[in-house]
């Protein structure tokens, strides 16, 4: 079992030892990549502690970059996986790793690939999934991990403040809506903190959210796929302002069958998307059948 003291005091990257470490490999942070490094060891601890991690977890980190969460992670997890698309950032996490701690050194995998396109990790399965995800594809990636390893129980991201908003929200908000749901079909979905502009370097333009994602321990209760719940989901949010008996006349084929859908599934054809749960939209998908006979032959 791992111990949940650092090995050292200095094991964690400071501000110094990231801008040193960047220097070193030539890295200038990109906004193409959303690239902003955590600089503040005592924010990397809060996330490892808000994320729950235990000695036995298997953590699979997403975009560790310069590697500060990577060794906070290190210090108590049992193993530590990080998913980095950087040719220059991959080839040097290792050798970072080894040298801060290298007593754990042998935790660590690195796998250089896009997260997106990630299907399978070397050695155990995932148990958690924690990562300062990059700002412009936080919510894809998530749920691609979510859905490739089921494995996985806790998640906690940094994301956006507004992207944490929209992620956490729960129907009949303003900011509910696709990410919203699609992620609470997987998991229960909270709010877990804030953090400032000033821990990471360079500094962003906007404020950084936690978001704590818990696997629902039975999934939502549905005959259809969820390729065919998400379906529904983005038709409905397509056209926010529209009613679902609108919204939905595309996906349904006219509207007479979009309302002949909702009313089989019990949903108001006059409601709209942000007022409905996940439960709600997979009975709509499940009542597809119904407005296939309510199609103008």
């Amino acid at each position: 079992m791992s111990s949940t003291t650092p090995e050292t005091p200095d094991a964690l990257l400071g501000p110094a030892d990231v801008r040193e470490l960047a220097a070193a490999l030539g890295v200038r942070p990109t906004k193409q990549r959303g690239q902003n490094f955590v600089i503040d060891a005592n924010t990397v601890r809060r996330i490892v502690r808000t994320a729950e991690v235990r000695p036995e977890d298997v953590v699979v980190e997403v975009g560790p970059g310069l590697g500060s969460l990577t060794l906070a992670l290190l210090e108590v997890a049992e193993r530590v996986t990080a998913v980095e698309i950087d040719d220059v950032l991959a080839a040097a996490l290792p050798a970072t790793v080894a040298a801060r701690m290298p007593q754990r050194a042998d935790r660590f995998t690195l796998v250089h690939s896009d997260a997106m396109r990630v299907t399978e990790l070397p050695g155990p399965a995932p148990t958690a999934l924690v990562a300062n995800l990059p700002y412009n594809v936080a919510v894809p990636v998530l749920l691609h991990m979510l859905d490739t390893f089921p494995g996985i129980e806790r998640t906690l991201v940094m994301v956006q403040a507004e992207v944490a908003d929209r992620l956490a929200a729960p129907p009949g908000s303003k900011v509910y809506g696709v990410p919203s749901v699609k992620a609470n079909w997987y998991a229960d979905v909270k709010r877990a903190g804030s953090i400032g502009r000033t821990v990471f370097w360079p500094a962003p333009n906007v404020d950084s959210g936690l978001v704590s994602l818990t696997r629902r321990t039975e999934p939502v209760a549905t005959t259809a796929t969820k390729a065919e719940v998400f379906a529904v989901v983005d038709a409905a949010f397509a056209q926010r302002r529209k009613t679902l008996r609108a919204a939905l006349s595309g996906w349904a084929g006219s509207a007479p069958a979009a309302e002949a859908a909702l009313v089989a599934a019990g949903v108001s054809p006059q409601a709209r998307g942000e007022a409905l749960t996940v439960e709600e939209f997979a009975r709509i998908a499940e009542h597809k059948r119904v407005a296939e006979h309510t199609k103008p032959r």
